[in-house]
């Protein structure tokens, strides 16, 4: 039996990778359960495996006493001084249980002991190895669903793709392999949870790390990553090396690299582009493939204007503004695009009189503006329905805007013969006229301004 118990216990250490103590300590404190089950729960115990002679052994300690009103824990001098006749009253002294006597119930009890103390040691040992690979990618195979949660087995232990991480465009199936990439590891008083990811930047870096030798022996460097998840991503590179082509690096031999990136990613769409501690530079090969003919840059409030021909205008933008808004993350920096036409119509301070219409949109300014009417009052006085007709807007807008113009011009005429009109106090500036003298425009939006806005409307 000696033999057979110390078998097991090397057999588990060995197939569970269990630490031998821990096990010994699991075992020590199943018997003394099980002993208190059977034989009192106030016994005072001690309970140690004998490694040479691959036993358990129990040791009872009871207080010498003169009257024993407690068995469990209290011994009469006569009784102890035949176990040792040096022993006095008030001594502790410790007997050696036969535990051979032990029931099936106290057994099975101390089984299910063992079993629970083999499970929160694996369960720490697995939360140990895994909360040191976070922010690794790691393989494994789809279980099931719960809740709409992926359950992903890694061998050892399951791990949760939950909703918010998966990609959207994506279908998950059982038994298909995946990979993830880990971004939590819990430590729950009932199970560890092991969080993945494949919507996370971060899993776009690690991948281009596996397939590009150059990024992970650290001659390429990736400075930035922006993704909007099954869709399209940008990934900006530089190089340490001169003679390293960083995005050739990244694209690979007919561009296997990459490719391998985008099949694991099921279809999306890179874009790798060349860094640049410029940030003219850097928006201009952010936007690509539009072409840039100008860039303002604020440095003050990290932000850019960047002028496009008017026919690459929708290709800056992307569909539904995607590439400007990516090129945005990317840099961090906010970013305005206007076309050349409507550049030069911002260098005109007429313009600006139009804006101040509170309807007037960008655009129907800009189709006005081109037609002649390049100011308030020239607004103000100009035909409907001709101005309909040039413009291809309803007369019923046009008109509106042409009242509006000469409301506009009445409250003006008002304010400079020095009585404030309604609601506009003497001095005060609108909206516009404020961002006329910080050349700036009052609102932007994270994926561009207002300006933007407009042209996305129209198309």
């Amino acid at each position: 039996m000696s033999s057979e118990l110390k078998m097991i216990i090397d057999q588990v250490s060995r197939e569970k990778g269990l630490d031998r103590d821990v096990l010994i300590a699991a075992l020590e404190e199943a018997i003394k359960s099980a002993v208190k089950k059977r034989y009192g729960i106030h016994l005072d115990l001690e309970v140690d495996f004998n490694s040479a002679q691959g036993e358990i052994e129990v040791f009872q300690y009871r207080t010498v006493v003169e009257d024993v009103h407690d068995k469990e824990t209290e011994i009469s001098l006569e009784e102890a001084r035949g176990l040792d006749s040096k022993c006095e009253l008030e001594d502790c002294i410790g007997t050696k249980m036969d535990i051979s006597a032990l029931g099936r119930i106290a057994a099975q009890s101390a089984r299910q002991v063992i079993i629970q103390k083999m499970k929160t040691a694996e369960r720490d040992l697995i939360y140990e190895e895994f909360k040191e690979r976070k922010g690794e990618v790691v393989n494994g195979i789809i279980q099931r669903y719960e809740r709409g949660n992926v359950i992903i087995n890694l061998g050892r232990t399951e791990a949760i793709l939950p909703t918010s991480e998966q990609i959207s465009s994506e279908s998950y199936r059982r038994g298909d392999r995946i990979r993830a990439y880990i971004i939590e590891v819990k430590d729950t008083q009932r199970e560890h949870q092991i969080i993945l990811s494949r919507t996370h930047p971060d899993f776009l870096i690690k991948l281009f790390e596996l397939e590009v030798p150059e990024i992970s022996d650290g001659i390429v460097q990736i400075m930035g990553v922006s993704r909007e998840p099954g869709s399209r991503s940008k990934i900006a590179v530089s190089s340490r090396e001169s003679d390293v082509d960083p995005v050739g690096a990244c694209v690979g031999m007919r561009g296997s690299r990459v490719q391998a990136v985008v099949q694991e990613l099921r279809g999306e769409k890179i874009d790798i582009v060349p860094w640049s501690p410029d940030p003219a530079k850097y928006i201009y090969n952010a936007l690509a493939p539009a072409e840039c003919s100008r860039v303002i840059v604020d440095d003050s409030n990290q932000a850019l204007e960047v002028i496009v021909p008017d026919d690459q205008l929708s290709l800056a933008i992307g569909r539904q503004g995607q590439n400007v808004r990516l090129a945005a993350k990317l840099m961090g920096w906010r970013i305005d695009v206007r076309s050349e036409t409507r550049y030069r119509h911002y260098q005109d301070p007429d313009y600006y009189t139009l804006l101040e219409i509170s309807f007037m949109s960008e655009n129907i300014a800009d189709k006005i503006y081109d037609l002649g009417v390049t100011s308030l009052e020239l607004l103000a006085r100009a035909d409907p329905d001709e101005l309909s007709q040039g413009t291809n807007l309803s007369t019923e807008l046009i008109g509106s805007l042409v009242e509006e113009a000469k409301k506009l011009i009445e409250k003006k005429e008002i304010e400079k013969d020095g009585v404030p009109a309604e609601g506009v106090h003497a001095g005060e500036e609108t909206g516009i006229e404020k961002d006329v003298l910080s050349g700036t425009e009052s609102k932007a939006e994270d994926q561009g301004s207002e300006a933007l806005k407009d042209v996305l409307n129209t198309k």
